[in-house]
């Protein structure tokens, strides 16, 4: 299923999916690779444990961030395409970020858990047929189908790569 049959577009979560083209879900997932989205690991190896401003993260900070955000995601997705109506809450970014080993591993690690994470999430999804991708669920009180959450996947890394590029590559 296409971007454009998500219905009806979930706010703010809506900020993620629509950096993503209408093309059907699989179809991102083979385009939007981890590899494809954090494609200069040079520059993310220098930057590694660097911020640009205080209290911001590093750039190990950013990729675990990903990495947790896809989990919960994917486990939101499953909830909803096998009919669990339990309203599902948020979850605490910063708390979560405060409470990893980030700063002990290596940008190299980090991108190797993603692909391995998003081999698994690309299982996930393709086992999904259209009645289980458009089942309704709630999280965050936000009303939100498997597809929506497939595309919030695909565009939550492109939105952080490009926090990457914006803000952290002109430090080189």
């Amino acid at each position: 299923m296409k971007r454009s049959q998500i219905q009806p577009m979930p706010p703010f979560f809506d900020r993620y999916i629509n950096l993503i083209e209408d093309i059907d879900l699989l179809e991102g997932f083979a385009k939007y690779t981890p590899q494809h989205v954090f494609s200069d690991i040079e520059k993310l190896t220098r930057l590694a444990d660097r911020v640009y401003a205080p209290g911001k993260w590093t750039v190990k900070d950013i990729l675990q961030h990903v990495i947790d955000n896809e989990r919960i995601m994917s486990y939101r997705a499953l909830r909803f395409s096998r009919n669990d109506k339990t309203p599902l809450p948020g979850y605490d970014e910063a708390l979560l970020a405060d409470n990893t080993i980030a700063a002990r591993r290596t940008v190299g690690d980090l991108l190797d858990e993603f692909n391995q994470l998003r081999q698994s999430t690309i299982t996930l999804f393709k086992q999904m047929d259209q009645t289980m991708l458009t089942r309704m669920g709630n999280a965050n009180q936000t009303q939100i189908n498997a597809l929506a959450l497939g595309f919030v996947i695909l565009g939550h890394p492109l939105h952080h790569s490009h926090v990457l590029a914006e803000r952290y590559f002109p430090m080189l």
